[in-house]
């Protein structure tokens, strides 16, 4: 398994660059989708388009391993099933932590001191309304653009494998 995944790890220049590129075209689909619906505070346009573009970033090498891992030794058509999970759910879900660790910390200063009972509770939950919050208003923000850049992440990856 170990071998495995030594194999499966991408190379440093291969993690840059496509952590580079993949951020870019995260943060890219998430700005086109804000000026199409008319977002007029530049400040929270920023803010948004910098977490989705971090998001991708960080996802991508994890999400590049995970297809390798998934479709070693397999054929063009599981190794595009794989990436396009892969990328799709990894990118999706380092995002949404990210924006629930955002979320976590603005609302800590109203949150009960750290480690007691009331704090765990509230540490639980803001986190899953963060998530809930992300799903029902974040993904959105991936479509048309990040929709089209993962099919094309995910055919560059079915066309690259041996």
């Amino acid at each position: 398994m170990r071998h495995k995944l030594g194999q499966s790890l991408p190379s440093l220049r291969l993690a840059i660059l496509g952590a580079a590129v993949w951020g870019f075209a995260m943060g890219a689909s998430a700005f086109l989708t804000l000026l199409f619906d008319h977002w007029e505070t530049p400040v929270r346009v920023r803010t948004v388009v910098l977490l989705f573009a971090f998001g991708g970033a960080v996802a991508f090498p994890a999400g590049w391993t995970l297809a390798r891992l998934l479709s070693h030794s397999r054929g063009r058509e599981t190794a595009f099933a794989a990436a396009f999970v892969s990328l799709g759910v990894v990118t999706v879900g380092l995002t949404a932590l990210l924006y629930a660790l955002q979320y976590r910390t603005y609302y800590a200063e109203w949150h009960a001191p750290a480690f007691t009972i009331t704090w765990a509770f509230q540490f639980v939950f803001t986190g899953l309304v963060a998530l809930y919050q992300f799903a029902v208003l974040g993904l959105r923000l991936y479509f048309p653009g990040g929709f089209l850049a993962l099919f094309a992440a995910a055919l560059w990856f079915a066309c690259r494998s041996r």
